[in-house]
């Protein structure tokens, strides 16, 4: 089914608030009930102008899961595989927001966009001291740097669906909702042979119902909301990042970064410097829910 572009770019412009109620509890927490009012400096804030660009015309939006690969993309080479994941917990719940508090661990995750090098500059740092991130790909880029999908994966870290080119996910029809989520699956399987585990919403914190539905349609069993949100995005300053990070960082912490900023780099090293001060180390999601 092909998505209507000219009417996802004609709907309202006003994201959906929303929130969740999270629960102290030893397993990885959801958010409460069902749509919820959010924080306004999270889930209301304005839609960052690098990630409200109208889809590149050279895209394929119509492209449905199944059909051959579009020439950028490129097949996974003989003997590669992706990185096997530790089982969820049983319980957790379909939207996560935080994970287990009774461990020392919490994740970093990550919108996947932006300058490649940034981006390996910043997978590079997380190496280099031994912490593990999520990354949840916008499908766009990966048409344009098919190449990062292995880097991520080779690094020890993991994949996961930001839609296809992050436009507000919440004010779309169904089957617009579930076509921009299909795209990004499909490029994720192409490329790496998996579509991953961890789909997130673009330009919302937590996902409607609407959502979550055309996301278990696509076959996300769970989504990833999180808790922690510096706004690195705004460009405040490495400073500024590593203080909000570190400020509310705690055991069972998702936190919401993006790759395609210097200065989330520069942060990077005194964030984990920072949670190992306070004894805590950086898994991936579902290293941290497993």
């Amino acid at each position: 089914m092909t998505l209507d572009r000219r009417s996802v770019l004609r709907s309202s412009a006003r994201l959906a608030a929303f929130t969740a109620t999270v629960g102290l509890t030893a397993t990885c927490s959801a958010a409460t009930g069902g749509d919820r009012r959010g924080d306004a400096s999270v889930a209301a804030r304005s839609q960052p102008s690098h990630l409200a660009e109208s889809p590149n015309p050279g895209t394929n939006p119509g492209t449905n899961p199944g059909s051959g690969p579009s020439p950028e993309e490129s097949e996974p080479s003989a003997g590669e595989s992706t990185p096997s994941q530790p089982p969820l917990a049983p319980d957790t719940p379909l939207e996560v927001v935080t994970g287990p508090h009774s461990r020392p661990q919490l994740a970093l995750t990550f919108h996947g966009q932006g300058d490649p090098a940034v981006a390996t500059a910043l997978l590079t740092a997380a190496e280099q001291r031994g912490a593990r991130l999520t990354v949840l790909v916008v499908g766009s880029w990966l048409d344009e740097q098919p190449q990062m999908a292995r880097r991520i994966l080779d690094g020890g870290h993991e994949l996961g669906n930001h839609t296809q080119n992050h436009l507000d996910i919440s004010a779309m029809r169904p089957d617009q909702a579930r076509e921009e989520i299909a795209q990004c699956a499909q490029r994720l399987e192409r490329l790496t042979g998996s579509m991953g585990r961890w789909f997130r919403p673009s330009a919302a914190q937590y996902a409607t119902q609407m959502v979550k539905d055309q996301a278990q349609q696509v076959g996300y069993q769970h989504i990833l909301s999180f808790d922690i949100d510096p706004l690195d995005y705004t460009d405040p300053g490495a400073d500024t990042v590593t203080r909000r990070v570190l400020k509310s960082a705690a055991a069972g912490s998702v936190v919401a970064l993006h790759m395609g900023h210097q200065g989330t780099v520069a942060a990077l090293p005194a964030i984990l410097d920072g949670l190992e001060a306070k004894g805590l180390h950086a898994v991936t999601a579902s290293e941290l829910c497993s």
